[in-house]
């Protein structure tokens, strides 16, 4: 059992050291941005969204009284 662990965890780092490709940091600066931006774009409409039903909600309930 534990050769079969020592073999993965060997295996594992091989591949990191050896067969994965690490992005350059003008690469990585880039999707930062692009995620950045994208969750930016989400709260805002989650904000809207959440205004707006808040807002028919109101005078809904307002209608009610």
């Amino acid at each position: 059992m534990f050769k079969n662990i020592k073999k993965y965890c060997k295996e594992s780092y091989e591949e990191l050291v050896h067969q994965t490709t690490w992005p350059t940091r003008s690469e990585l600066m880039s999707s930062a941005v692009v995620v950045l931006t994208a969750s930016l774009c989400i709260a805002l409409v989650v904000f809207v969204m959440d205004f707006v039903f808040q807002s028919g909600m109101e005078v809904i309930y307002g209608l009610l009284r």
